[in-house]
């Protein structure tokens, strides 16, 4: 883990992006206290997987039909 002073954040924000990217945490300072952490995306979020729901979700072949009710609320 890398510490910097909010100057030095600002002026090698570039170069700092590169180094969170490549793994490491960035800690940035205010007068010696830490006040943010710059850490990557991706290690702090879970990767979502897709269809974990196949076949357990059925959708009504008149899903899609208007409904007079309704219809009659927004068109009278």
């Amino acid at each position: 883990m890398i510490s910097v002073n909010i100057h030095e954040a600002k002026t090698h924000l570039s170069s700092l992006l590169a180094r969170v990217a490549a793994g490491e945490e960035v800690t940035i300072a205010k007068s010696g206290k830490p006040v943010a952490k710059l850490t990557s995306i991706e290690s702090s979020q879970k990767k979502r997987v897709g269809g974990f729901a196949r076949g357990k979700i059925q959708i009504p072949d008149d899903f899609d039909d208007e409904d007079p009710k309704i219809n009659r609320m927004f068109y009278s």
